[in-house]
């Protein structure tokens, strides 16, 4: 059986992380207005705090199953980065990341580690993109709904460019086809996105 504990120091990166993102997100989203800001915090939260947690520990959970260490640590100047870019009506989140730790990991075993994040972001892409029709419009979860269709799209088809860390790079070098699969998925909620 695998071992899910997750250290104090883990939870308090995830947790920061988790609220920094919610919280750039917001202030972009608001156009700097506090007061909606505050409004809108909650709704991203959930659609974008969730959607990047639950990323990362797709991460770490699919290298636990392989019996692999693996942690979540956050990065300073990510976050940092991520607050100065929001002050221009953008964000560019890098929060941290899953830092995996073993010998031997194969090419699958390193891209089926690599893929559980995207797809993590596809489902809640899809779990919230049923919300937007199953809410009434203009409400509160119709608009919840829509942020987090959005954003883990996006989410989703930003981690599966292939350059750098980025999973993308990883999930390329096991499996080609896998990839331009998700990517092709992702690209299409994203751009869907666009139109709701």
């Amino acid at each position: 059986m695998v071992n899910l504990n997750i250290s104090g120091r883990e939870l308090r990166d995830i947790l920061i992380s988790m609220l920094v993102i919610a919280g750039v997100f917001a202030l972009s989203f608001s156009n700097h207005n506090i007061a909606l800001m505050l409004t809108i915090l909650p709704m991203t939260l959930v659609a974008v705090g969730f959607g990047f947690v639950l990323h990362e520990l797709a991460h770490k959970f699919v290298a636990l199953h392989f019996g692999y260490f693996a942690e979540y640590q956050m990065w300073i100047s990510g976050l940092a980065l991520a607050i100065f870019t929001s002050f221009f009506g953008f964000v560019f989140a890098a929060p941290g990341a899953v830092y995996i730790y073993g010998e031997g990991i194969s090419l699958k075993e390193n891209g089926l580690i690599s893929i559980a994040g995207p797809l993590t972001n596809i489902a809640l892409a899809l779990i919230f993109f049923m919300g937007i029709f199953i809410f009434t419009p203009n409400s509160y979860f119709a608009l919840l709904s829509g942020i987090g269709f959005s954003v883990n799209s996006f989410l989703a088809f930003f981690n599966l460019i292939p350059i750098g860390n980025l999973d993308g790079a990883k999930i390329m070098s096991w499996n080609q086809l896998f990839w331009i699969i998700t990517i092709a998925v992702s690209l299409g909620l994203t751009f869907l996105s666009f139109f709701i």
